[in-house]
This record gives structure tokens, sequence and C-alpha cells, in this order.
């Protein structure tokens, strides 16, 4: 099995940059995708399900703002819209979709930029999100992937300029300090499984100051497993020369 996390920062640009084109060629089994910007207007998915996928949507009330998509080539055993929690749900920040091996949990957490009141609403996020995914673990859920923006750092190699960002959202010492919590829950980070200690490697860039092109970034984007999969995770990328958006795809492969 092979799964894709995506923040494309609007779905609907994302098409209109050959979006559709990319993931005929990846063919990834599960496409979890973050910021689909959708609200209530309908989005067009047969250009997806043209591709053998089954969509599954969970947009945010609020017009172009926030929302998770998740298309899979495997029909799941049940999927859940939300996670309980009408201001999170309103967002449309979490979509779980259970296989018969694990639980693929696709999650946009909040970023906290827009000013104090939003970091705090994202630092209440994450206290309920660990108990959350605790809550499905005690209930007997199938091992789970978590895949998305996480719009959290957790270590100084995950971004360009640590020094100076040591109070900012997404690097804050609570956020950090939260990373490092949920992880001893039981989770891997299969970016880090793979490669270590390697440096430069990012996920996001402001569109400001040519950022991209100079690789001056942040891995906000991650796919954490249960630690019963990582025997079985071939490989994990980040996937920086796709670009339909100001994020790049992070890549999980299962073998077995």
């Amino acid at each position: 099995m092979k799964i894709i996390s995506y923040n494309v920062n609007g779905l609907r640009s994302a098409l209109s940059k050959g979006l559709l084109d990319w993931v005929r060629e990846a063919n990834p089994d599960v496409l979890c995708l973050q910021e689909i910007k959708a609200g209530r207007e309908p989005l067009d998915v047969a250009g997806f399900e043209a591709l053998g996928y089954h969509a599954y949507l969970h947009p945010a009330q609020k017009p172009g703002y926030s929302g998770v998509a998740t298309f899979t080539k495997q029909v799941p055993l049940n999927v859940v819209h939300g996670c309980g929690t009408e201001a999170y749900d309103n967002e449309g920040r979490v979509l779980r979709l259970d296989f018969p091996d694990c639980s693929v949990l696709n999650v946009y957490m909040p970023s906290g930029t827009s000013g104090p009141e939003r970091q705090a609403f994202k630092v209440e996020w994450l206290h309920f999100f660990r108990r959350y995914v605790r809550e499905l673990q005690a209930a007997g859920a199938p091992p789970l992937v978590i895949g998305g923006d996480f719009n959290c750092c957790q270590r100084d190699i995950d971004l360009h300029n640590p020094k100076a960002n040591q109070q900012s959202p997404g690097f804050t010492p609570e956020e950090r300090q939260w990373f490092a919590d949920f992880l001893q829950d039981g989770f891997v980070d299969t970016f880090r499984h793979h490669h270590g200690d390697a440096v430069g490697h990012y996920s996001w860039w402001t569109y400001r100051a040519g950022a991209r092109a100079r690789n001056v970034g942040w891995r906000l984007d991650h796919l954490l497993v249960d630690k019963e999969l990582v025997p079985r995770v071939h490989e994990a990328h980040l996937l920086p020369d796709v670009v339909h958006s100001d994020h790049c795809p992070t890549l999980v492969e299962f073998s077995g």
C-alpha cells in the first residue's frame, strides 16, 4: 500500500495545475488531501473516479477554507467524517478510513498564524487530538496511519531557521513538546525513521522571496505510523519537485 498526503492549498486550484496527471503517474493506493477549500460548494471528483478512486470529502462549513478529502482505490470498511466535536468538525479537520490492517487518519491541523486567538485554538486542538487518538487506540482500532499537515515542526532540523522561530506558531516550545509526547504514545515519524537526521528536507515554503527555489522551508507535513506498522514501512519520502501548492506531498509505502 502506497499512501500520499498532500496539502493542495485549494483543490480546484491544484486541479487547474495538473494535479490529476500527477496522481495518475504517482498512483497512490490512498491519497489524503488537506486544505481543499471546498466549503459547501460540491467539488467535481469525476477525474479521480475515472482513475479508479472512491472519494470521501469532509469540507469546512466556511467557503474557501480548510477541509480534507481522501481518495482510495480500496473500498474502506468504515468511514468517519470528523471527530465528534463541532468546533473542529465545522472546520473539516479530520477524516478517518478504516481498512482491514490499518486506519488512515487524514488530518489538517490549525496553523495559529493569524493571531493569538487562533494559536490558542490550535493548542487546544493539539491536546484534544492527542486524547482523541488515545481513545481510538484504547477502543481497539486497527494500527493508525496519521497523514496530514500538522502545521508543526518537532526539531531544529525540520525548518531552515530555527533560532529565529523559537516562538513562531508551528515551532513554539509547547508545540514541540506536544509533538515529542505524541510520538511517545507509540507513533513513528516515517520520514525521520528512513532519513535520520538529514537536513534541508522541507514540505512547505512561503510564496515570498523565492523561498522554494532557495529551499527556505519548514517540514510541516507528516506521515506517522503506529510502531506496530514500522516493520512494514518500505519507503518514506518527501516529494519537493511536485508543485501544485506551497506544500509538497509526503509518501509512505508499505510492503507485505
